[in-house]
């Protein structure tokens, strides 16, 4: 009885951990269930729209950056420029980068202008010297141009408006000038001047004249600038700089021959009622040409037309 006891005790004891070890039987079912939905899962993933986190920045979308200028050129008259410059930019390049279209004419502004010329000169005109002054005159200039400005401190307070600007213009200039005088306290006739050799003189000491100065040029600019903010996007700007001219101004002279002598062996003859008058006329301006092709060689070093503009913008 006592072996059936312990045979008992130790079957009680062993077959309870033997069946908790045990390895249940897998349901077939359910696996197959579960391994359809995660191919399921996997597929439907595919067809998934992708989500894309990117940040939103309204300052560096247009038409933030646009700018508008208009201000005034002494050198080529009223100033306009359309361009974009946007520093609200994260790249270190174009923060700093800007880009002008920018054109000037004195056309819209002429009657101004002329009229301010009028007011300067005066009833006397300007004095060229003692015996000669300009007593009218006209001006006309206009440029095109592309520009690009490099702000080197980018949006640094103050400094941020500083620019270096290079590009490439076209414009024109030209200049007329009306030139009188008379020559007081001196005997008729001794206001003299001599072209290529040749003396000439006016009668009554009363001299008459043109000059001209014609610049048509192109080429590459280069100049510096500021903008500085005042409110609400307004700004002030400025520009100096020179177009590097393919060719300098072409200057021209025109002298009157009414009244007008020349000195034939120590005689003085008048143009007027000579029988050689057209042959006298067309020496004197072959001689005039002569001189003046000595001043246009020395401009001819001097290839370079100055622009300089102040104004207002706005930039968006």
């Amino acid at each position: 009885m006592k072996k059936i006891s312990i045979v008992s005790v130790l079957t009680a004891m062993i077959v309870p951990a033997f069946a908790e070890k045990t390895v249940k039987p897998v349901d077939e079912t359910a696996v197959a269930e579960q391994t359809e939905s995660a191919v399921a899962d996997e597929y439907a993933k595919q067809f998934e729209q992708p989500v894309y986190q990117q940040s939103y920045n309204p300052k560096t979308h247009f038409p933030r950056g646009m700018q508008l200028g208009l201000g005034v050129s002494p050198t080529t008259g009223l100033n306009g420029f359309v361009g974009y410059n946007n520093k609200n930019f994260n790249s270190f390049w174009w923060k700093r980068l800007g880009f002008r279209f920018d054109f000037a004419s004195t056309t819209p502004v002429k009657s101004f202008i002329n009229k301010g010329i009028d007011n300067y000169m005066g009833d006397d005109g300007i004095k060229v010297n003692d015996e000669i002054r300009v007593v009218d005159g006209s001006i006309k200039a206009k440029h095109i141009g592309a520009l690009v400005d490099f702000y080197p401190f980018g949006d640094t307070w103050f400094f941020g408006g500083w620019r270096i600007t290079g590009g490439y213009m076209f414009g024109s200039l030209d200049v007329d000038a009306d030139l009188k005088g008379t020559v007081k306290g001196l005997p008729a006739g001794t206001v003299e001047f001599e072209f290529d050799g040749t003396k000439y003189r006016y009668l009554g000491n009363d001299v008459y004249g043109k000059a001209k100065a014609d610049c048509d040029f192109h080429g590459p600019y280069a100049g510096t600038g500021f903008d500085i903010g005042l409110l609400w996007g307004i700004k002030i700007y400025m520009d100096a700089g020179v177009v590097f001219t393919n060719k300098a101004a072409e200057l021209g002279l025109n002298v009157d021959v009414n009244n007008l002598q020349y000195n034939d062996g120590g005689i003085w003859k008048n143009f007027a009622g000579d029988p050689n008058y057209d042959n006298l006329v067309a020496q004197f301006n072959e001689r005039k040409d002569a001189e003046l092709k000595d001043a246009q060689d020395e401009l001819d070093k001097y290839k370079f037309y100055p622009i300089i503009k102040l104004g207002f913008m706005y930039r968006f």
